[in-house]
C-alpha cells in the first residue's frame, strides 16, 4: 500500500479516486502565466505524482493558459486508466496576465475544446464550471446560462461529467436543477469554513467538496497557531492543513499544488498524518 492508499478514496462522476490528488496550477511561470522556470522539473512532478499513486489531477487550459495541459499531456499521455483529469472552465486570461471571466455560449464552447486538444482527450471527464461574479470569492446570480452551454456539451459527449467552482449553496441548489453536479470546488480550511454547511449536504448527497488553499487567507496569528501544532507533531504547517481536511469529511478531495517533487513528496505524506482530538481542538479554535 502506497502512503496515499491510508487517504482513503471517494466518487467523483462514474470514477473512484484517492483522496489526496494533486493540482497543477503551479506548473506554469509566475502568476500562473507563461512558461515554467524548468521545464523538465514540471514533467517530473507530474511523472512523480502519478508514480506515487495519485490518480485525480486537477487542471485548465487558462493555467499557462494552455502551458499546463501541454505539460500533462507530455509528461502522462497516454493516461493511465485509472487517471482522472478535472479541468474548469468559465475564465480567459489578458496578455496582462490577468484573469478574465469568459461565460459566452462561444468562450465556454472554445474552452472545452482548448482542453480537449492540449490534453489530448476525446472527452473530458470532469468539467467545473467556474464563477465568476466577484474577484472575492462566491457571489449570488443565477448561473443557468453558462451552465446550460456546458450541459449542451455534455449532451455532445465532449464532457463526462459537471461540477462547479467558485459558488455558493444557493447556485449548487440552482444547478442540480438542470444538471446532476459531481463535486463542488471553493476555498476552505482550517480558518476559512464558510462551507461548513454544504460540505455537510454534499456529504450526505454523495458529492465530492474540492477544497482549493488549504493555507490561504490565514492571518498571522492563525499561521503561528498552525505552526505550533505542526512543530508539536514533527510535521510541516500544510500536511497539518491537509490531515484536517482530511479528516473533516469523508467527501473532501484535496489537490495540493507544487512545482516541486520534494514538496509534493511532503504534501503525500499528509495521508499517514491523524491528528489527535488535543491537535484538533488547537486547530478549531483559530476559525473563532
Amino acid at each position: 500500500m502506497s502512503s496515499i492508499d491510508k487517504s482513503g478514496t471517494y466518487a467523483l462522476g462514474s470514477r473512484t479516486v484517492k483522496r489526496l490528488g494533486y493540482g497543477a496550477m503551479q506548473l506554469a511561470g509566475p502568476g500562473v502565466f507563461g512558461p515554467p522556470k524548468d521545464k523538465n522539473a514540471a514533467l517530473d512532478v507530474l511523472r512523480e505524482a502519478v508514480a506515487a499513486g495519485v490518480n485525480h489531477i486537477d487542471t485548465s487550459d487558462f493555467y499557462g493558459p494552455h502551458i499546463t495541459n501541454q505539460l500533462i499531456r507530455e509528461a502522462l499521455h497516454p493516461y493511465r486508466d485509472d487517471l482522472t483529469l478535472v479541468t474548469k472552465i468559465g475564465a480567459r486570461r489578458g496578455s496582462d496576465a490577468s484573469w478574465l471571466p469568459a461565460f459566452s455560449a462561444q468562450e465556454l464552447t472554445q474552452a472545452v475544446h482548448d482542453n480537449l486538444r492540449n490534453l489530448q482527450l476525446d472527452v473530458l471527464d470532469v468539467v467545473n464550471l467556474r464563477i465568476m461574479f466577484s474577484a472575492h470569492g462566491p457571489a449570488e446570480g443565477s448561473i443557468a446560462e453558462p451552465l446550460a452551454t456546458l450541459a449542451e456539451l455534455q449532451q455532445q459527449g465532449l464532457v463526462r461529467h459537471i461540477g462547479l467552482s467558485n459558488v455558493t449553496a444557493t447556485q449548487v441548489a440552482e444547478a442540480q436543477k438542470m444538471v446532476q453536479v459531481v463535486c463542488v470546488q471553493n476555498m476552505y480550511n482550517i480558518v476559512n469554513r464558510g462551507d461548513d454547511v454544504l460540505v455537510d449536504s454534499l456529504a450526505q448527497q454523495g458529492i465530492a467538496y474540492v477544497p482549493f488553499f488549504p493555507l490561504g487567507g490565514f492571518t498571522p496569528l492563525q499561521s503561528s497557531g498552525l505552526q505550533a501544532v505542526a512543530d508539536s507533531l514533527g510535521v510541516t504547517a500544510m500536511q497539518v492543513a491537509l490531515a484536517w481536511l482530511l479528516q473533516r469529511s469523508p467527501n473532501i478531495l484535496l489537490i495540493p499544488g507544487t512545482s516541486s517533487v520534494a514538496h509534493l513528496r511532503q504534501n503525500l505524506a499528509a495521508a499517514e498524518l491523524v491528528l489527535p482530538a488535543d491537535a484538533l481542538e488547537t486547530l478549531d479554535s483559530l476559525a473563532d
